[in-house]
């Protein structure tokens, strides 16, 4: 308990540091704020005009359908918000020789490296993804039970750690490539396949790749399906919580592998 309030306190005062440095120019926060937020409409504006063809999209109601994309948008923010900056600029750091430093410090460095810049203007888009979830919760009728809530939360969490995994891997690549930017982006910007429900794919390939190499349609639909009571067995669940576990376990263990490979700038 005593490490883990360390760390807490250690995050608190990261955040606090980006808070300062992100008011310095508020321009530039509140034009990213509006810049993802119209992102974010145009996304739902798309959803609407599938549905003036169609009544359902692989079973799933118009205000089902919104409340995944904005259960999605909710965990994208989230990843901006801690790990997104951070992750893209472990090349920079291996190619710069700064990672010595963080490596010197008395405390875990990949921790520090993944959370030592907080987004804080994702904040508000994340809180818009929730908004926009519980605008369509109140057009289903559908009022979740505290059992859904906690669920829910608890689903995000594992989604989250997936998502972390994942990227962490990609960007431990750079230890071989020295700059593995364009593969996070990349991963980044599948995550516009988290707002399709994952009945909507036929079985195939592409959907085995994106439900277990890279659990796009995990990560969304599980917890979505729970909260408007979509999920007819916990069998999703239990390979959500699964694949966060085992995706953690091996993005430490690349982690410790690519740490033993590098050498530094300056040597």
């Amino acid at each position: 308990m005593t490490t883990l309030r360390r760390y807490f306190s250690l995050w608190l005062d990261l955040c606090r540091i980006s808070l300062v440095q992100e008011m310095m120019f508020k321009v530039n926060f509140l034009l990213w704020i509006v810049v993802e937020a119209l992102w974010f409409g145009l996304q739902l504006a798309f959803m609407g005009v599938l549905y003036r063809h169609t009544d359902s999209i692989g079973g799933w109601s118009k205000w089902e359908v919104i409340l995944l994309s904005g259960c999605s948008q909710f965990l994208m923010q989230l990843v901006s918000i801690v790990f997104m900056t951070n992750l893209t600029n472990l090349s920079e750091l291996i190619r710069t020789g700064k990672l010595d430093f963080f490596l010197l410090l008395p405390v875990n460095a990949r921790f520090l490296i993944s959370t030592r810049k907080f987004e804080v203007g994702n904040c508000i888009n994340a809180l818009l993804g929730l908004a926009v979830m519980a605008w369509a919760l109140a057009e289903l009728r559908h009022v979740p039970t505290v059992a859904q809530v906690c669920g829910f939360v608890l689903l995000c969490g594992a989604g989250l750690v997936v998502h972390y995994a994942l990227m962490t891997m990609l960007a431990t690549m750079a230890f071989w490539t020295v700059r593995s930017q364009g593969i996070v982006w990349g991963y980044y910007n599948l995550f516009n396949i988290a707002r399709l429900p994952d009945s909507a794919f036929p079985r195939g390939v592409f959907k085995a790749v994106f439900t277990f190499a890279l659990p796009m349609l995990l990560v969304s639909n599980v917890p979505s399906k729970l909260l408007v009571g979509r999920l007819e067995s916990p069998r999703e669940m239990l390979l959500l919580v699964g694949m966060a576990g085992l995706g953690f376990a091996l993005s430490e263990w690349l982690w410790r592998r690519a740490l033993r490979q590098y050498t530094s700038a300056s040597s």
